[in-house]
């Protein structure tokens, strides 16, 4: 757990902090937390992901960071995309079996639940995950059943779609039908988890219906979540206003929106607005998510965007509008914790972009086209939104002599060092990136490349030089034969907090090869 927390906090980017709004106020009155991605466990895992056995909710980590200082509200507020249904595990109170809370479990020491029941025990809810273990310890964890069994009883009527995610084969029945089934293990070849759900069915409120589930494992990690999507007569509005509800009666809002890997990803079975069988035709977030964010920040209430998403995104309102953007990725099952440690200050942001954010997909060159010509920030010459290297702190750095020689010799490796200061009154880490631009290359070359970085821990007021040693080969050039050359000729290298011609602080020095 420490180290799922240790890298969810590392890799979180703070894209803005308008006039030091964060960090937060420990008591801070009333807090809503509001989005898609605000009480998702799944959306906290990318593609080809484990499953934790505690995931920790950003709605989960600011309860626990806040416990006792302030109130807590939640609303989902929208859909992740329009049209996308959103399933949720189906709740322990809606489900029963002989008049008691929860279904029925009966294990069989066999996939093929053969012979006499090995025990049973009547489990709340039904999501467990034994990863590659079996539920007990006399038990093969390559070979063992389980049969849920109970009544699921509505409290809406309308129109449901059940379904499970799992590793494992299971048959799903409702009634007596199967509505839902694997044809063995469903999973890739990594082991991720897959939803299966059932097609629309009609469901009435308080009306019993039977359900059965019934799982095989033979190989591999183990895991069955029962889930579900309620009927929303008008799911944009009634989310919408209960977000809005609850805004109103708060003193902070906590946006949650981005993206999930049930949406990006790979082959998917998916065409929604904006996305195409897993690819993305459109650099925004969801149109719902926009709309939403949009009509909470007409309330003037003070508001902080984070962002769960596996992909850069376009949010040229957001960034114009919100005071507080933080980028936290897909952070693993230690993500809750590690969004309200940044959040409320108990750490100091430094991660730094791997990727550019453009401001726009027509920035971009078609997707069949694969010759590089504009993408990256090796090669774009406009004005991206966030840069690729950039991110902001809670405190600030400032970089010294730059100790480098004016020549070098050619092919040899190219030592230097420069120094960097804390300047605030908070312990921080910095990224130091050393860029390189080749000034006078007979050949088409990059705009500029990262050769070295490192990230290093500065307490408030310390100073400290690092020191770089450029290999050979960072200097060579590709000929039109795709032949690897080192050349004499001019350098700019640029020593700083992110690119050169940002807003980070850099320091630069061109250097001859001779």
């Amino acid at each position: 757990k420490e180290l799922a927390l240790k890298a969810a906090r590392e890799s979180m980017v703070l894209l803005k902090n308008q006039n030091n709004f964060l960090p937060l106020s420990k008591n801070p009155g009333t807090v809503a937390v509001i989005g898609p991605n605000a009480d998702d466990p799944d959306m906290l895992l990318g593609n080809y992901n484990g499953t934790p056995s505690n995931a920790i909710t950003p709605l989960q980590g600011i309860k626990d960071k806040l416990a006792g200082k302030a109130g807590i509200l939640y609303a989902r507020g929208s859909e992740l995309v329009a049209g996308f249904p959103i399933f949720e595990t189906v709740p322990a109170k809606v489900l029963t079996h002989d008049g008691r809370h929860g279904l029925k479990a009966d294990f069989y020491n066999n996939h093929e639940h053969t012979g006499q029941v090995l025990y049973s025990e009547i489990e709340d809810s039904l999501d467990v995950y034994w990863n590659e273990a079996a539920p007990r310890k006399d038990m093969d964890g390559d070979n063992f059943g389980v049969i849920w069994t109970g009544e699921i009883t509505p409290q809406k009527s309308g129109t449901y779609q059940l379904g499970f995610v799992t590793t494992c084969k299971v048959d799903l029945y409702l009634n007596g039908r199967m509505i839902a089934n694997t044809n063995y293990h469903f999973r890739d070849e990594y082991g991720d988890p897959r939803l299966k759900k059932s097609a629309p069915i009609n469901m009435v409120a308080g009306r019993h219906y039977k359900i059965r589930l019934v799982a095989g494992e033979t190989y591999g990690i183990a895991g069955v979540k029962l889930v579900w999507s309620v009927p929303h007569d008008d799911p944009a509005k009634e989310l919408l206003d209960e977000a809005i509800r609850i805004a109103r009666k708060s003193d902070l809002v906590v946006l949650c929106m981005g993206l999930s890997a049930r949406v990006e990803g790979e082959e998917m079975d998916i065409e929604l607005d904006g996305f195409d069988h897993g690819d993305r035709t459109k650099l925004t977030l969801p149109a719902v998510q926009e709309n939403l964010i949009k009509a909470v920040y007409d309330l003037g209430k003070p508001t902080v965007l984070v962002l769960l998403n596996g992909s850069a995104l376009a949010i040229n309102w957001e960034n114009a509008h919100i005071p507080a953007i933080l980028e936290a990725w897909y952070p693993g099952e230690a993500a809750g914790q590690a969004i309200a440690d940044v959040l409320f200050g108990d750490y100091n942001p430094g991660g730094r972009l791997p990727v550019t954010f453009y401001r726009s997909v027509s920035d971009l060159p078609p997707f069949e086209q694969y010759q590089i010509t504009n993408q990256t920030y090796r090669y774009f010459k406009g004005q991206p939104l966030y840069p690729f290297g950039y991110g902001l702190s809670y405190t600030s750095f400032s970089y010294g002599a730059l100790t480098i020689k004016n020549v070098y010799k050619t092919g040899g490796n190219v030592p230097f060092s420069v120094s960097v200061t804390n300047n605030g009154d908070r312990d921080g880490d910095e990224v130091v990136q050393v860029y390189l631009s080749d000034l006078n290359a007979p050949v088409p070359v990059t705009i500029r490349k990262l050769c070295a970085f490192k990230r290093i821990s500065l307490k408030a007021g310390e100073s400290r030089t690092v020191s770089f040693v450029l290999p050979a080969d960072a200097f060579a050039v590709y000929t039109d034969q795709g032949k690897q050359e080192i050349l004499p000729g001019t350098f700019n290298i640029s020593v700083g907090g992110g690119q050169p011609g940002t807003i980070a602080r850099t320091l630069q020095k061109q250097i001859r090869l001779e």
